[in-house]
């Protein structure tokens, strides 16, 4: 991937200003700058270097298996252990957030979980390999409390669809390169030399964001600012906080039941090679990725046309993710050439919704809190993490084939498109009591 060293330039500060200002101030409303462009390009990245790290223990698992001596139900342990951390780390991660620097929280949160990738190069135990999955997913908790209270405070509504859509590319693109990339590189060079070279090449990253990281000051640096920020209890208080959360771990159920159970459905239930099914997989993953970078600026044009930022929000929420559960229903029932159509659409339409989940809790939000918020939110969607695979290797163990974990998958996605239109309110910043 080439990386546009020429967009840094402009967005280097010797010295924090006294009366940090939003980085959009004095720009075109419909143009990011040259700073913005800089910063989004890297958080996309460091997305996509984040989806690489947490999935690349299930493209190693059958040389690690060999190696190691695994058990499968070792291998499970190991699967599920990184949203132990992952997911409880959520809530603190929104207070470190909203409270230090959101750039060096990043940064730190971003060396930490290369280093535990590169550590698992050297590895022999299944005791050590645990420890470092769970230091993994305690360096990831941050990725997403952090983007959303950049994108927040210094992107404005009018770029919130792009900034979004380029973070969503980044997430699923991140699996689609990792499995088809990484499979061909361990399968040359061994996957310890993989882990260990991923690690430390992906520290590089710090270098470019140490210089060019926004520079504004944090909101609540001030006490008094503080003290007049709404808490976790307020946020809870908010029909629409509970609203995003249900959506959000249906939106999270559709690609976590696709990175966990696709592979084997392609090759036990439609008979395909694994030649196939990483092509089929990787193709899946690049065309949500692209329909996230095309869905984002859709909306920001729609919205700055005239159209209400919030009802063209819920279309593209409810639109995308009852199309990915329609789809991947029709997927189980069709033929096994037409199921691949049907499953290239279902990720497609997921792609469609994914950018608006974020966009949305930055929008309900707003900058003070954003970190918080998206802390909780994500902490109750990534349960999500555990229930899809864990509910998928039921329904399979006991019925011995692929229907009713699909259509529990297609429930849950109307169920989330219900959330998102009904139990959300106005896509819009909540009006925090004055007692706050």
């Amino acid at each position: 991937m080439r990386f546009p060293f020429s967009a840094l330039a402009p967005c280097y500060h010797p010295l924090p200003r006294r009366n940090p200002v939003p980085l959009e101030t004095g720009s075109h409303p419909h143009k990011l700058t040259p700073q913005l462009r800089a910063i989004l390009t890297l958080l996309a990245l460091s997305i996509f270097i984040n989806y690489i790290d947490r999935g690349n223990l299930s493209v190693a698992a059958p040389l690690l298996q060999n190696e190691l001596a695994l058990s499968p139900t070792q291998l499970g342990i190991l699967f599920s252990s990184f949203f132990w951390t992952y997911t409880a780390f959520q809530i603190p991660a929104g207070f470190l957030v909203d409270r230090f620097d959101v750039s060096w929280v990043l940064a730190l949160g971003f060396a930490l979980w290369s280093a535990a990738t590169a550590a698992t190069g050297a590895i022999h135990a299944f005791t050590s390999l645990l420890f470092v999955r769970l230091v993994l997913g305690v360096g990831e908790a941050v990725a997403y409390p952090c983007y959303a209270k950049i994108l927040a405070r210094d992107f404005g509504p009018a770029h919130r669809g792009i900034s979004n859509g380029a973070i969503a590319a980044g997430q699923t693109s991140g699996p689609a390169v990792g499995t088809l990339i990484g499979g061909i590189l361990m399968a040359r060079y061994g996957w310890r030399p993989f882990f260990v070279g991923l690690g430390l090449l992906s520290l590089l990253w710090l270098i470019p964001w140490i210089y060019c990281r926004p520079r504004t000051q944090p909101l609540a640096a001030n006490p008094a600012t503080r003290a007049s920020l709404p808490g976790l209890p307020e946020i809870l208080c908010q029909r629409s906080c509970w609203g995003a959360c249900i959506g959000h771990f249906c939106c999270n159920y559709q690609i976590y039941f696709l990175l966990t159970w696709m592979p084997l459905y392609l090759v036990r239930e439609r008979n395909f090679s694994m030649f196939k099914m990483a092509r089929i997989g990787s193709a899946a993953f690049l065309l949500c990725a692209l329909s996230s970078l095309i869905s984002g600026p859709i909306t920001d044009r729609v919205i700055a046309a005239g159209a209400s930022p919030s009802h063209v929000r819920k279309t593209m929420l409810a639109i995308g993710l009852s199309g990915t559960g329609l789809l991947l229903v029709l997927c189980v029932l069709a033929t096994p050439a037409m199921s691949i159509v049907l499953l290239l659409a279902a990720s497609t339409s997921y792609g469609l919704c994914n950018p608006h989940v974020f966009a949305s809790a930055q929008a309900l939000a707003g900058p003070g809190v954003a970190g918080k918020w998206m802390g909780f939110q994500n902490f109750i969607g990534n349960f999500a993490g555990i229930a899809a695979p864990w509910v998928t290797g039921i329904l399979v163990d006991r019925t011995h084939h692929f229907f009713w974990a699909f259509a529990v998958a297609g429930l849950v996605a109307l169920i989330g498109s219900v959330s998102w239109v009904y139990v959300v309110g106005p896509i819009e910043p909540v009006a925090w009591p004055a007692s706050t």
